[in-house]
């Protein structure tokens, strides 16, 4: 039974999985912390979040997933054992992500007119320390876990009767 994808659809699905999530939580608190969610239709919130699953999902698949696995596995201490190499390429895709997603959430800002005369750079500095205090410990401590186990279930026939 395996707990990280191996081919590229078991890729993709957990991609997504792992998105999905994500993007969820940190879309919702993100909205929660600048006072938008109350501003925002529900319509308006789900056009938001396909647009930034989508965002999340091309970032994560191909630039932020490739550099994260590259430098993972150049470190000799990820290799050592399954569970230091899931957290060394959690905390990479988080770092990564957390980077690119709340330079999303500073255009999204920008384009509904949210900035008020703030420094556009204390702002992308800001949002980066808020979102991953929160990204991590979901990472690590729900989500990461949750995926894996929900991706564990799905593919254990597949993995099984690969391995006989």
């Amino acid at each position: 039974m395996s707990i990280v994808p191996v081919s590229k659809k078991e890729q993709v699905i957990f991609g997504v999985m792992m998105c999905t999530g994500m993007v969820l939580v940190m879309m919702t608190f993100n909205l929660w912390q600048t006072g938008m969610i109350h501003q925002m239709s529900v319509m308006q919130m789900l056009l938001q979040f396909v647009i930034a699953l989508i965002i999340a999902f091309v970032v994560e698949s191909f630039i932020v997933g490739p550099v994260a696995r590259k430098i993972a596995f150049s470190l000799p201490f990820a290799k050592s054992s399954k569970i230091k190499g899931i957290i060394t390429m959690s905390l990479l895709m988080v770092i990564g992500m957390v980077l690119i997603m709340s330079l999303f959430g500073i255009v999204t800002a920008y384009f509904t007119d949210q900035f008020n005369g703030i420094s556009v750079l204390g702002l992308y500095l800001h949002t980066i320390v808020r979102n991953f205090s929160l990204a991590l410990p979901l990472q690590l401590i729900v989500l990461g876990p949750l995926v894996r186990y929900m991706f564990s279930r799905m593919f254990k026939n597949e993995t099984t009767a690969a391995s006989v």
